[in-house]
């Protein structure tokens, strides 16, 4: 070790009390965090590649510091979608630190491993305050029936107004219009549970009418129109 000649020349002083790191929540535990193997937790991170072009949603579950399962999520980059491939890969077995130093292909992801990173090793994980945690396989269910993202789309303009195209329920095939022209209610497709109607062995058109629902005051609409359409 290197010290300069000024400190050199400096008198020994004594320090005082040192009570160590501030023990966090892991896992229904208060931790005193001072390895990578004393961070468990399940949470998650959102981050944003340079350009703002497209976002990714990581959930992470980890034990004893070891990444275990990952689910990676993503919007509006289509090149995103295959970076989240490799990193679903790239990812699981690793450390925190060795996955917050490793790329993860996309910007985006990386970012997001940073977040998630910040919140595991404060204790603001999602099971901070749950004895155990979560057991490994529980970062699928974030996903619901037929594992499909949660994801909203929707458009407006000034010229034409709003079109919702897609919500939590699903993909909208038809907007519902009162006496003045405003949406009180859609129609939707639930394509993860038509999809795996599909694989179920149902066909295509009656696992598609089985799967039809709406929402809202739908039926007191006086106007119907294809949102992409229309």
């Amino acid at each position: 070790m290197n010290y300069t000649a000024e400190l050199k020349e400096m008198c020994n002083v004594t320090k005082g009390c040192n009570h160590g790191a501030s023990p966090i929540p892991v896992e229904g535990k208060w931790v005193q965090a001072k390895e990578v193997k004393d961070i468990s937790g399940l949470s998650h991170g959102v981050g944003g590649c340079a350009p703002q072009q497209g976002a990714a949603k990581l959930t992470l579950n980890v034990k004893d510091g070891i990444i275990q399962e990952a689910l990676i999520e993503t919007i509006g980059c289509t090149g995103m979608t295959h970076s989240a491939a490799m990193a679903s890969e790239i990812i699981t077995g690793k450390t925190i630190l060795e996955a917050l130093n490793t790329d993860l292909v996309c910007d985006a992801i990386n970012v997001a491993m940073k977040e998630i990173f910040i919140q595991l090793v404060y204790g603001r994980s999602q099971t901070a305050f749950s004895e155990c945690g979560l057991p490994v396989g529980s970062g699928l269910e974030d996903l619901g029936k037929g594992l499909r993202s949660a994801i909203g789309t929707v458009y407006g303009s000034i010229e034409k107004g709003p079109r919702y195209l897609e919500t939590t329920e699903g993909y909208i095939t038809k907007l519902a219009l009162d006496d003045n022209r405003e949406i009180v209610g859609y129609e939707f497709v639930h394509m993860g549970k038509m999809m795996e109607a599909i694989a179920d062995g149902v066909s295509a058109t009656e696992a598609l009418e089985k799967n039809i629902a709406t929402y809202g005051r739908y039926s007191e609409g006086v106007e119907y129109i294809n949102p992409r359409k229309q």
